[in-house]
């Protein structure tokens, strides 16, 4: 394996622990909430309903994901 390629392996699998690690979830949600932000740009009010709504259940799950995990 050339030094290129190692160095962009290593970079890629840092960025991968970095913005998935251990919950997953919580990437797809910070891509659901920035596509809802995008998606109601143009209805403030819609917006600032729906998208702390979208945060809040989303960090709810993951809190509940990880205490059922602890309790094992």
């Amino acid at each position: 394996m050339t030094a290129a390629r190692r160095a962009i392996v290593v970079f890629g699998k840092f960025w991968w622990d970095f913005l998935v690690g251990d919950t997953p979830e919580l990437l797809v949600a910070t891509i659901v909430v920035i596509g809802a932000a995008l998606a109601l740009r143009h209805h403030r009010t819609a917006g600032f309903i729906v998208v702390p709504l979208i945060a809040a259940m989303a960090l709810a799950l993951s809190t509940f994901r990880g205490r059922k995990t602890d309790r094992s």
